[in-house]
């Protein structure tokens, strides 16, 4: 049993009831047509598990943060031994609260 494959379903056991429509040159038709038939996959079932990957990585990417090393060590500890609270903090805190309070109409 594949993880992905449970929580991500394949091109080919969804429903296809929406149209893309690509328009592309005769190398780039011969070269995903290639790719697709080394895979043993249509053109369309290639294409679109390619751009739904491509889609999910390019999320992926987006969604999460990856730190190194030092920067990690950094981030920890900030957690573990938090700056003192100061007057600055209090004030944006005390602003912050009474825009909130605004917006809420209360």
């Amino acid at each position: 049993m594949n993880r992905e494959t449970d929580i991500l379903p394949t091109p080919a056991r969804m429903a296809r009831s929406h149209r893309l429509v690509a328009r592309v040159n005769a190398d780039q038709k011969r070269l995903l047509q290639r790719a697709a038939a080394l895979q043993g996959r249509t053109l369309s079932d290639f294409v679109i598990a390619s751009a739904q990957e491509a889609a999910q990585r390019t999320i992926r990417d987006q969604e999460v943060i990856a730190l190194g090393a030092a920067d990690s060590a950094t981030f920890v500890a900030g957690l573990l031994n938090p700056p003192a609270v100061n007057d600055r903090l209090c004030e944006t805190v005390r602003r912050y609260s009474g825009l909130m309070r605004t917006s809420d109409g209360g």
